[in-house]
């Protein structure tokens, strides 16, 4: 029998990571920054989140921008990765790119290493990135060879139910890697997802802080941020509850029914 899908909620903070054990999440990506895409969240954080939620998978991603990265910002990743690990996450999820739109697999390899030397029990996770690359399918196919055992994807689409085709090419291509469909997850897409070849789930199950402020707010950053209005994501419980109960209704339904992919 197959192993069960699983649902992940990616969260910014200890409260998150609580909310989301609390509704149902089997695991969590914790990040910070999530209005970028999600950054390197700090060693503090992580020992937090370790204590309030359900397994930790942290985020490894120095910069925004793309996955193109030097020597130095490698380095620093595979630094960030095993002090991740030593603060108690179970894994890890990185992604690096070529300027061709390759997999890297040097940096990847290295990341991976990191990861393997500080807990050989670790699991490593492909990130969006490969969303980016130049042929996602290939990218997945040669994850194994890397020993990356899992892939967060949208199918290279906007939306994971956009790039379901893709995505169900990806778990053919790569047999035994845990393809997790993310990417504007809403749980209504949560069954076809499944029926596509996804073995997992990945939402941000987010909605925007009331500010705390009484006062007037001056802009901090650039355009485009969350520093403009005064905001910030928390992770809405009703949306991670209602997400569980989606993916084992579908869960359900695919075990009734002989030969259908979850």
């Amino acid at each position: 029998m197959s192993p069960r899908p699983s649902l992940e909620i990616a969260v910014v903070s200890p409260a998150g990571a609580r909310t989301a054990r609390e509704n149902g999440a089997d695991r969590v990506e914790l990040c910070t920054a999530l209005e970028l895409g999600g950054l390197t969240p700090s060693t503090a954080t992580v020992e937090a989140a370790v204590e309030s939620g359900p397994p930790v998978h942290v985020l490894v991603r120095c910069r925004p921008g793309d996955f193109v990265y030097d020597a130095e910002e490698i380095a620093l990743m595979a630094a960030e990765v095993r002090s991740a690990l030593r603060a108690g996450a179970r894994g890890v999820v990185v992604g690096a790119l070529t300027a061709d739109g390759g997999l890297d697999t040097s940096a990847l390899t290295a990341l991976a290493d990191a990861a393997r030397d500080t807990d050989p029990a670790a699991q490593v996770t492909l990130h969006r990135a490969v969303d980016q690359a130049s042929d996602p399918v290939a990218a997945v196919a040669a994850l194994p060879g890397l020993g990356i055992t899992r892939v967060l994807t949208s199918g290279g689409a906007p939306t994971a139910i956009g790039g379901s085709t893709v995505l169900g090419a990806m778990a053919a291509a790569a047999p035994g890697t845990d393809v997790a469909a993310g990417g504007g997850v809403r749980t209504d897409d949560i069954a076809a997802l499944l029926a596509a070849g996804a073995t997992s789930v990945h939402l941000s199950a987010k909605t925007r802080a009331t500010p705390r402020r009484a006062a007037g707010w001056v802009p901090l950053g650039a355009g485009g941020t969350s520093a403009d209005d005064d905001t910030h994501f928390l992770t809405d419980g009703t949306v991670v509850a209602a997400a569980r109960r989606a993916l084992d209704d579908a869960a359900a339904r695919s075990e009734e029914v002989p030969g259908t992919p979850r």
